[in-house]
């Protein structure tokens, strides 16, 4: 046998003791993908919660439970850091994009200025598709605010919409980049066109019964006695 070649004992001895850092290395990144997918599912709890309240139109509860999510999410990105293969996984994707979407619809709903994806601490792929989410939930706002008679809040909603749908047809990279966000934009599509024709039959239905009313005689159009 050649001098020079490692003994079957000392291989061995390697093995034993490479295998053992190897095993703490996946054990230690194991447990921090517990604790990360752990505080992923907190966080996308609290932000449904969030924007079920925001389209009851509570605002304190809404931001109550948003900031909820983004102490979740923190805790997932803690645990995470050490480990950007893990971070990179569909489980913190989908969490961010959630607390985006949560934050995003309260910002449209109550008319205020958009967060960036830098001040929510999220990447820029979960900040387009929660943008494109949060368009499409806009639907249900928009609804409800013709259910009330408010038209010119149900235009102004719509024109929202589009804007965004506009400017997500324009981010023209791969789904690996963007996190699926052409499928994403393609929902918002559909929502919106349907949206669209909703809107336009409200429309013209308030426009017809304003016309026939305009023609009536004033004690019939107020709801008023007609002499019969």
């Amino acid at each position: 046998m050649d001098g020079g070649s490692p003994s079957t004992g000392g291989i061995r001895q390697d093995l034993l003791v490479l295998e053992e850092s190897v095993r703490n290395e996946l054990e230690a990144a194991s447990a921090a993908r517990e604790v990360a997918l752990a505080a992923c599912r907190r966080t996308i709890r609290a932000c449904g919660n969030a924007i079920r309240a925001t389209h009851r139109r509570d605002s304190a509860t809404a931001t109550a439970l948003a900031d909820e999510a983004a102490a979740a999410l923190g805790q997932a990105h803690d645990a995470l850091r050490p480990y950007p293969a893990l971070a990179a996984a569909g489980p913190l994707h989908d969490a961010e994009k959630e607390y985006a979407e949560a934050r995003i619809t309260a910002a449209l709903v109550d008319d205020e200025g958009l967060p960036s994806h830098l001040s929510l601490g999220v990447s820029a792929a979960a900040w387009l598709n929660g943008l494109a989410e949060a368009a499409s939930e806009l639907r249900r706002h928009l609804l409800d605010r013709l259910r009330d008679g408010d038209l010119p809040r149900g235009e102004a909603l719509l024109g929202v919409m589009g804007d965004v749908y506009d400017t997500l047809v324009t981010i023209d990279f791969p789904d690996a980049v963007t996190g699926g966000l052409r499928r994403t934009t393609d929902a918002l599509r559909a929502v919106l066109e349907r949206t669209r024709g909703d809107l336009t039959t409200t429309l013209l239905q308030a426009r017809l019964q304003a016309a026939i009313e305009s023609r009536l005689p004033p004690e019939v159009s107020s709801g008023g006695p007609t002499g019969v």
